[in-house]
């Protein structure tokens, strides 16, 4: 009998158990909050700054790549990346050897062609000469024989002498022809003459220009931010090809940030737009800059033809150069200059600017079919879905279709549908993007003691 009252007790006692546990629950249940829980923002009036966001690196303004005119081995190299340089200052020399003989056969070669002036000059006074000899000796015949015509007719002379007379002025006449065609081809060698001598004279000019190319300098004041070569290298020139790229001088004084932008943002950035720049070697430090070039054709174009690939991201080179201000506090540390070529950067670029706009937080604006917008809303013409906004009323909320203007980081503008002071609902996006509808109870999420969202 009293292991059977002993069990009689213990089922009593979690009958009671399990109804205090199912009261529990009830009471748990009949006291929970209804409707879905959110957070709300009151739509306000601000000022909007429109962005395009875009990375890319820093690169001086000004570089110039430095690559030998002339082929050779380098004997001489004077400077090392990182050292200043002046304009007209030597960096380099390639081995003249070759050059300064080939200047050597130039000046055999000017000497040559101006002493074959000299003969053909020599000729022309020599054939000079001998055309007034016949000249002379043609203005004695004629004279002679005018006078044997009279003898002849006279009978004083004989018909061979008077034949041999005439015979003498027609051979004088002929060599006086002769002459001058002995002098036209003998001013003609001389022009011939003088015309190579002009030609031996630029090839010379030519052979010296490379002998002077020879020495590599400065085209301009700046630093050495690139060095490609060493001493005793052999670098190719680029009269024959492209050429050897020996080293490159940038004026890092004066730096710029090269981004790609998208085409889907490239036409809201202007010339002169205001930038905010963060370089990555710099945490938490903010440069200032402004768009100063624009490409008017897109970076991903390959040479010779456009690529018809849809697929492909379309981007565009914006030049962005940065204030010296911004960064002057980091000069006065000692640190001449900041930014090196090639240093990661990413940039903010301020578009537009819209005061006093009404706003609501981005996340609170979502999208619906148009069959679900209710009456009262304007009802569109197609099946593009609608951009709505939930407004809470009491502990219910009332979709409302909305226009929306421009956004930054954190707020959008809407031009419709909203007035200043609604409650609009934020979040949480599971409830914003698909739960909530026209009408739908809901509660406020619930606040910590700090006023703070859960």
């Amino acid at each position: 009998m009293a292991k059977n009252s002993k069990r009689k007790y213990w089922i009593i006692g979690l009958l009671i158990l399990l109804l205090v546990v199912v009261g529990i629950s009830v009471m748990k249940f009949q006291s929970k909050p209804k409707g879905i829980e959110v957070t709300v923002e009151k739509a306000a009036k601000r000022t909007i700054l429109e962005t395009v966001s875009a990375s890319g690196k820093v690169f001086p303004e000004t570089e110039i790549k430095i690559s030998s005119d002339v082929s050779g081995e380098i004997v001489e190299l004077y400077v090392e990346e990182g050292d200043s340089v002046v304009i007209g200052m030597i960096l380099a020399k390639i081995d003249p050897d070759a050059y300064v003989s080939a200047v050597e056969r130039g000046t055999a070669s000017v000497n040559t062609t101006k002493s074959q002036v000299s003969m053909s000059r020599s000729q022309v006074q020599s054939s000079i000469a001998q055309k007034e000899q016949i000249v002379a000796q043609l203005a004695n015949a004629r004279t002679i024989h005018k006078r044997n015509i009279q003898l002849k007719e006279d009978g004083v002379i004989s018909t061979q002498e008077y034949e041999q007379s005439e015979s003498n002025l027609l051979g004088l006449e002929a060599n006086l022809r002769a002459s001058e065609a002995s002098i036209k081809s003998a001013e003609q060698s001389a022009e011939s003459a003088e015309y190579s001598v002009k030609s031996a004279e630029a090839s010379l000019k030519e052979l010296r220009t490379n002998l002077s190319r020879t020495t590599i300098k400065a085209p301009a004041s700046g630093i050495i931010s690139s060095l490609s070569v060493e001493k005793g290298e052999r670098v190719v020139g680029t009269i024959q090809m492209a050429g050897t790229e020996m080293m490159r001088v940038a004026n890092l004084s004066a730096m710029e940030v090269q981004v790609d932008v998208s085409e889907n943002d490239i036409l809201r950035v202007k010339v002169g737009d205001n930038v905010d720049i963060e370089v990555d070697a710099y945490l938490d430090k903010i440069f200032t800059g402004k768009v100063t070039e624009i490409a008017n054709s897109a970076s991903n174009i390959s040479t010779g033809a456009m690529s018809l690939n849809t697929g492909s991201v379309t981007n565009f080179v914006v030049k962005i150069r940065i204030d010296t201000k911004s960064y002057q506090d980091i000069v006065n540390r000692g640190i001449k200059y900041p930014f090196r070529p090639g240093m990661s950067a990413s940039v903010d670029v301020f578009t537009n600017q819209v005061d006093d706009a009404l706003t609501v937080p981005i996340q609170a604006v979502t999208t619906r079919e148009p069959e679900d917008i209710d009456s009262t809303s304007t009802k569109s013409d197609n099946d593009e879905l609608l951009e709505v906004v939930f407004i809470m009323e009491a502990d219910t909320v009332r979709m409302q279709e909305v226009s929306s203007d421009i956004q930054d980081d954190d707020y959008i503008i809407i031009t419709k549908g909203v007035n200043v002071g609604d409650q609009i609902v934020t979040g949480p996006y599971s409830a914003v993007s698909k739960k909530l509808e026209d009408g739908k109870e809901v509660r406020l999420k619930e606040e910590d003691k700090d006023g703070k969202r859960k």
